[in-house]
């Protein structure tokens, strides 16, 4: 039996180098050509069976198991955020307004070491599908490589996911047995009323006045509409409107986004948002046009594969440091789409502190490279166990 801490540690110099490499040369969602061909080419030169051009740039490696075993989907997310980092660090992205500000550089590398390692040593009785997906990062690359047949082609009987988490420890991990992420949707209402002169509101219908009356009626659909004990969020992120001192304007847009977990519960929300803008705006003699778009449903995991995953967690990083009762979160996360198709599981992986603005997202963001050999040891026994090793 191998001894996989010495094995990880023998290859964390080449973790390393990749990862900062990687995080170097960030590609932004359906761009990553440099990241699926430095991702092609080793998974070619650990021996596996690889297909490319998957939703356009998503890479799939292909590592057969011994006899009649379960074919399992380990995926990462290769793709970097329009941000201008701020580390100063000496691996820094060269490409201006362009950044891996959530840690899919560090994703992706620890993917390939699981590869690399299960290569080496064998799969045992599963079959491992190594899916490096595009396009997270608000484009839905997970929903794209399904209709591209990513299941029809690699039809695996169970998917993992995981990403690292700001403010966990590193050498922690988090399991949860149902949701993990929510659902993410995005809204625009366009109030349009009539202007006029900001010292005679009373010639014209104020579309502002009647936005302050929507937002917050909005606001009462999560207090008052949806029941206290399911989560639910409504955020008004943009209004634009008028563009000088003394003119109420025609005019008022809002947008933003809600976050649920039910089903049930984001059907109520889309539904309220409609009614009460088109009931409000009619009240004070206004019209609107309300648009409400679904994007990622919310990421729930299936018991047997928690388990699965729970038991592959403590295994590389010990009982004491995996957590089974931390709160899902109200972001969203499309591998979502890949758990609408098969049964799996989607786990938070510790980077340590978030001191000095490095949470997800932040220009000053870095994956913490102490967080490679804990990820890499739980992708190779998750799928151990998943093959019943």
């Amino acid at each position: 039996m191998i001894d996989l801490p010495a094995r990880i540690a023998a290859i964390l110099p080449d973790l390393t180098a990749w990862r900062h490499t990687l995080h170097a040369h960030p590609e932004l969602a359906y761009e990553e050509h440099r990241t699926a061909a430095f991702v092609a080419e080793r998974l070619r030169g650990f021996g596996l069976e690889v297909h490319t051009g998957i939703a356009g740039t998503g890479v799939v490696g292909v590592l057969k198991g011994t006899g009649n075993g379960p074919a399992i989907g380990l995926r990462c997310d290769m793709d970097a955020l329009p941000i201008t980092e701020a580390t100063g660090l000496p691996y820094a992205s060269t490409h201006a307004g362009r950044m891996h500000a959530c840690g899919h550089d560090g994703h992706t590398t620890m993917l390939l070491g699981a590869a690399r390692i299960l290569a080496e040593t064998g799969p045992g009785g599963a079959t491992c599908v190594f899916i490096f997906q595009p396009a997270e990062e608000n484009e839905g690359g997970a929903r794209t490589m399904v209709a591209d047949g990513l299941f029809d082609t690699f039809p695996v009987d169970a998917v993992y996911g995981m990403h690292n988490w700001p403010g966990l420890p590193v050498g922690h991990m988090a399991v949860h047995g149902g949701p993990v992420m929510a659902a993410f949707d995005t809204f625009e209402a366009i109030v349009e009323g009539k202007g006029s002169h900001g010292a005679m509101p009373h010639q014209g219908i104020d579309p502002i006045a009647i936005s302050a009356q929507l937002v917050n009626a909005w606001q009462t659909i999560v207090s008052r509409a949806v029941s206290p004990t399911e989560a639910a969020v409504v955020s008004v992120t943009q209004i634009h409107a008028g563009d000088t001192w003394n003119v109420i304007p025609d005019q008022v847009v809002l947008r933003g986004t809600t976050r649920c977990f039910l089903p049930a519960v984001r059907d109520l929300i889309e539904a309220q948002m409609a009614t009460r803008a088109d009931l409000i705006c009619r009240a004070f003699g206004a019209t609107c046009r309300f648009s409400y778009t679904r994007r990622y449903p919310a990421t729930l995991n299936t018991p047997a594969e928690a388990e699965t995953a729970k038991a592959a967690a403590v295994a590389a990083v010990g009982t004491e440091a995996v957590a089974t009762d931390l709160a899902p979160s109200m972001g969203a996360e499309d591998f979502a789409f890949m758990l609408e198709q098969r049964p799996g599981a989607y786990v938070w992986l510790g980077n340590g502190p978030v001191e000095d603005g490095r949470h997800l997202h932040s220009a000053r963001y870095d994956f913490n490279d102490a967080a490679l050999p804990h990820g890499v040891r739980y992708l190779v026994e998750l799928a151990r166990r998943a093959g019943g090793s």
